[in-house]
């Protein structure tokens, strides 16, 4: 099928921060985004970079729930930047998840997307709230942690791989895929640690955690979830790994195409 490319407004950041990366030295725990060098950035224009193209125009059969759309995330509300129920990603990266999905439907399983590129300002979105004293999402996403945690132990900062468009949150969904619930404002909330029958009714296989979960047990691999989890962790990043993704141990659900095309561009443009 042939992709629509989206075109790229300005640049944020280009050629200025060196040595970036969404994991962080080993010490440090799971990390939303990644932390900048202290060099200033710099805008430029997009004249060279490549599109960004949506995953569903190169497979549709690939599932999208982007969950900063929505407010079933850890803020809470929709993140800015977010303006449409899309994964958008750089060719390269788009392509390598439809070889993916082609290994999992003899399976009876698909790939579901959560966040793909991310814009510049959703970024910054979630720093301005880690900043802040709102905690209505605790009690799912980060239930043993602090909120004056995030920024010290590296779960928030300044800059982010998904910025750079190669960078894809996802899990596995049985097909057909089963009904997926829907959050709604106020409803009661259960840990993302719990296990699968009591937290969120994601229609996602078991991942031993939900999505986004700032805990150890979200780690890829840690032994103490169950073995349906392990497995299913294990062929995910398996599959993920053999067509040219790395998996960041400390998150499951999270990879980053080896030899991404802009390994030091992080851009800004709305999804949509």
């Amino acid at each position: 099928m042939t992709t629509r490319p989206v075109v790229l407004g300005t640049l944020l950041v280009a050629g200025v921060l060196v040595a970036c990366s969404d994991t962080p030295p080993p010490s440090a725990p799971p990390t939303q985004a990644t932390t900048s060098t202290t060099a200033a950035p710099t805008t430029t224009t997009a004249a060279n970079t490549g599109p960004l193209v949506s995953v569903q125009d190169v497979d549709p059969s690939i599932l999208v729930e982007a969950r900063y759309f929505t407010d079933h995330n850890f803020v809470g509300e929709r993140i800015e930047g977010y303006e449409a129920n899309k994964c958008l990603l750089m060719p390269q990266a788009a392509e390598g998840l439809k070889r993916v999905q082609a290994e999992l439907k003899p399976k009876s399983l698909s790939l579901k997307v959560y966040d793909c590129y991310r814009p510049q300002r959703a970024v910054n979105h979630f720093v301005r709230w880690a900043k802040n004293a709102d905690t209505r999402m605790k009690g799912e996403f980060y239930p043993t942690l602090g909120k004056d945690r995030l920024f010290p132990d590296g779960y928030i900062a300044d800059r982010s791989g998904h910025s750079r468009g190669s960078t894809v949150d996802l899990t596995l969904v049985a097909v057909p895929p089963p009904p997926q619930a829907q959050y709604r404002a106020g409803d009661a909330l259960v840990s993302c640690t719990a296990p699968k029958e009591r937290r969120f009714a994601d229609n996602s296989v078991d991942m031993g955690t939900g999505y986004d979960c700032f805990d150890k047990l979200a780690h890829t691999a840690n032994p103490a979830v169950g073995q349906p989890a392990q497995a299913n962790r294990v062929l995910l990043k398996s599959l993920m790994d053999k067509h040219g993704f790395t998996n960041y141990a400390q998150e499951w659900w999270h990879f980053t195409l080896r030899g991404e095309p802009h390994p030091e561009t992080y851009f800004d443009l709305p999804v949509r």
